[in-house]
C-alpha cells in the first residue's frame, strides 16, 4: 500500500500557533496529529474545568482550526489530535459548531473511555491512556477530524497507521514500529534539531515541524517539510527516542515496542530511516494519571551581594525560622551565582531561595510573606529579594495506577453518532527488563584528559511523575566503548549528587549507542508540586554533559 505521511503540529498546550498552517501549505501531508496533552496540562485543565464545566480541552486547537480547517479540507489532509483533553466529546461538538459556521463540510469524531474519575473520587482528573485502534475505528468509519481525550502520544501515528494498512491487535511488530514513529513525532521539534545537545551544528533558530513517511512493514523516515529550519539526523532522532523513556521495553497498550531492537540510518539530508522495531504484546494494564491538589506553595529569593555569603544566608534563616515552625515542607537553597571581584552587581550575587509547602494555605501565605518583608531593614546589608512575596497558590500532586485493560470503556464516537465499543488487546505479556545486552569490547588504555562528558556525548532529559530519565548517547562506536564501560551507575551518581540517596537504574541500548538512567523520586510528587529547581528534568542532561571526567585523549 502506499507510504502515510504523518505530520506532527503540536508538542505541547502553548506550542507554537502558526505550526499547523506552516504544516499544511508546507508539502504533502496524509494526517496531521496536534499532541496538547502532558501530566501538567491535565491538572490545569481540570481546574478550568472546576468554573466551566464546558470547559476541559486545549482552546487553542479551536482558534488554529478557524484559520486553518477549510485547508486541511482542500488538501485532504486528516487531522488526528488529544486536545479533547478531560472533554473530548465538547470539543468535538465546537468543531462541528465551527466547521458549520464556516461551510466547511467535515466529518468529526471523537474517542471517550479513559475518564476514570468516577473511580478516583479524591481526584481532579484520572485518565487511562488509551491505544490507537478507537482513532482507527473513526477513520475507517470516514472521520476527517478525531478528538481523543488522554491516549498515549504515539497513538495518534498507531491509529491513522492502524487504519490506512488494516493492522490489527496482532501484528505486533508493524505496530511498534507506529509507536516508534509516534514517539520520535510527538514532540513536534525536538525531532528536528529542538533542545538538541548539538545544536550549533545546525540552523535551529525556527526548526520546522517533524513528519513520518510511514510503510507497511511498520518502517518509517523521519523528516521534515523541505526549505525548514532545524535539521533531522541520526542524533536528533537518537535524542527524542531515548526522552521520557526507560529501558528497552517501551509499553503501551496497542503493544510493547522494543527500543533494542530499533536501527537508525542517515537516508540522505534530513532523513532518517527508521527500521527493524520488533513489537510484544503490550502488558495486561493500562497506566491511569491521577492528578490531585495537594495543598499550598509560596517561595522567597532574598538576594545576597558581595562578601559574607553564607553568614548572610545564615541570618536569614534563622530569623524565618519562627514563622516556618508549623510548616509541613520547608526547604533552603542557596545558589552561588557571585563571583569575587565581579563589575557587575549582579554577578557578584547569590540567590538563597526559601520554598514552603502545606495542606494550610493561611501558614505559606500571609503570615509568611508577612515575616519576609518585616526583615527589610532588619537583616543583613543589601537586603532585598528578586520579587515581592505574595500570596500561597495551589500545588498539584502526579501519582499513576494500574488497571486491568479489560475494566476500561475504550469507545470511538463516529461522525455519525454511533458508538463502536473497542475491545482490548487479546494477548497481553507482563512487562519485564530483558537481561542486560553484552558490553562492547573496552578501549585500550591510553592518555586521558580532564573535559566534560558533553565533549563526546549528548543527553536528553525528561519527566514521567516524580521520576526523571536521562538518555545518554555517544556519536561514535569508539566513543561507546568507552561510555558503556565507564557512566556506570555508580558515576552517574557521583556526577549528579541528587540522585546518591535515590534509586537509579541504568538500561543499555547498544543499537542507539546509548544509557538511559531512571532517577526514582528525584521530581517530587511530578512537575505540578515544583519539587526542585528546573521540576521537569528539563535540563538534567545538560547538567550531566557539563560534568569533568578523564576522557581517553584519542576520543577528544
Amino acid at each position: 500500500m502506499t507510504v502515510l505521511r504523518v505530520g506532527n503540529a503540536s508538542g505541547f498546550y502553548g506550542d507554537r500557533f502558526d505550526a499547523v498552517r506552516e504544516m499544511l501549505i508546507g508539502g504533502d501531508l496524509d494526517v496531521l496529529t496536534g499532541d496538547y496533552l502532558a501530566e501538567l496540562t491535565m491538572l490545569i485543565l481540570a481546574r478550568d474545568r472546576l468554573k466551566d464545566p464546558a470547559a476541559g480541552y486545549a482552546r487553542t486547537f479551536l482558534r488554529q482550526l478557524e484559520e486553518c480547517l477549510g485547508l486541511a479540507h482542500e488538501r485532504g489532509v486528516r487531522i488526528v489530535t488529544n486536545a479533547g483533553g478531560l472533554n473530548p466529546a465538547g470539543l468535538a461538538d465546537a468543531v462541528r459548531e465551527l466547521a458549520g459556521r464556516l461551510g466547511i463540510p467535515v466529518r468529526v469524531a471523537h474517542v471517550e473511555g479513559d475518564d476514570l474519575k468516577a473511580l478516583h473520587p479524591d481526584s481532579l482528573a484520572a485518565h487511562a491512556y488509551l491505544g490507537g485502534f478507537g482513532i482507527a475505528e473513526c477513520l475507517r468509519a470516514g472521520a476527517d477530524v478525531v478528538v481523543t481525550g488522554r491516549v498515549t502520544d504515539a497513538a495518534l501515528v498507531t491509529g491513522p497507521a492502524a487504519a490506512h494498512f488494516g493492522w490489527g491487535p496482532g501484528d505486533h511488530d508493524r505496530l511498534a514500529g507506529a509507536v516508534v514513529a509516534g514517539h520520535v513525532l510527538e514532540c513536534g521539534t525536538q525531532a528536528t534539531g529542538g533542545n538538541y545537545a548539538f545544536f550549533t551544528e545546525g540552523d535551529v533558530r525556527r526548526p520546522g515541524f517533524p513528519l513520518a513517511e510511514l510503510h507497511e512493514d511498520g518502517s518509517c523516515v523521519i523528516t521534515k517539510h523541505p526549505g525548514t529550519g532545524g535539521l533531522v539526523d541520526v542524533g536528533t532522532v537518537t535524542a527524542q527516542l531515548l526522552y521520557e523513556t526507560t529501558g528497552a521495553r517501551y509499553a503501551g497498550p496497542d503493544v510493547t515496542a522494543r527500543l533494542d531492537t530499533v536501527r537508525l540510518t542517515q537516508d540522505g539530508p534530513d532523513r532518517v530511516r527508521v527500521e527493524g522495531v520488533r513489537g510484544e504484546a503490550p502488558p495486561p494494564v493500562l497506566k491511569v494519571g491521577l492528578n490531585r491538589l495537594g495543598g499550598f506553595r509560596n517561595e522567597v529569593a532574598f538576594v545576597l551581594t558581595g562578601l559574607d555569603i553564607e553568614a548572610k544566608a545564615a541570618l536569614v534563616r534563622e530569623q524565618m525560622a519562627p514563622v516556618l515552625g508549623k510548616v509541613a515542607d520547608v526547604r533552603w537553597e542557596t545558589a552561588r551565582t557571585d563571583r569575587p571581584d565581579a563589575d557587575t552587581e549582579e554577578t557578584a550575587s547569590a540567590l538563597l531561595r526559601l520554598v514552603v509547602r502545606d495542606p494550610d494555605e493561611h501558614l505559606v501565605g500571609r503570615a509568611l510573606t508577612g515575616a519576609a518583608v518585616e526583615l527589610a531593614l532588619a537583616s543583613y546589608p543589601g537586603f532585598h529579594v528578586l520579587a515581592p512575596p505574595g500570596k500561597g497558590t495551589p500545588f498539584g500532586v502526579f501519582e499513576d495506577v494500574y488497571v486491568p485493560q479489560d475494566t476500561v470503556d475504550h469507545v470511538a464516537v463516529l461522525h455519525d453518532g454511533r458508538r463502536v465499543a473497542v475491545t482490548p488487546a487479546p494477548d497481553t505479556l507482563v512487562l519485564a527488563d530483558p537481561p542486560e545486552p553484552e558490553a562492547p569490547e573496552p578501549l585500550p588504555a591510553g592518555p586521558v584528559r580532564r573535559a566534560p562528558l558533553g565533549l563526546v556525548a549528548g543527553a536528553r532529559s525528561g519527566d514521567k511523575g516524580g521520576n526523571a530519565n536521562v538518555g545518554v548517547w555517544a556519536r561514535s562506536e569508539a566513543a561507546w566503548r568507552w561510555l558503556a564501560h565507564e557512566l556506570t551507575t555508580e558515576r552517574f551518581r557521583e556526577l549528579i549528587p541528587e540522585s546518591r540517596n535515590l534509586p537509579v537504574t541504568r538500561h543499555v541500548l547498544p543499537n542507539l549507542r546509548a544509557l538511559n538512567f531512571v532517577v526514582e523520586g528525584i521530581l517530587g510528587a511530578g512537575v505540578a508540586a515544583q519539587h526542585r529547581f528546573d521540576p521537569q528534568a528539563k535540563a538534567l542532561g545538560e547538567w550531566l554533559r557539563s560534568r569533568h571526567l578523564d576522557i581517553p585523549e584519542d576520543l577528544l
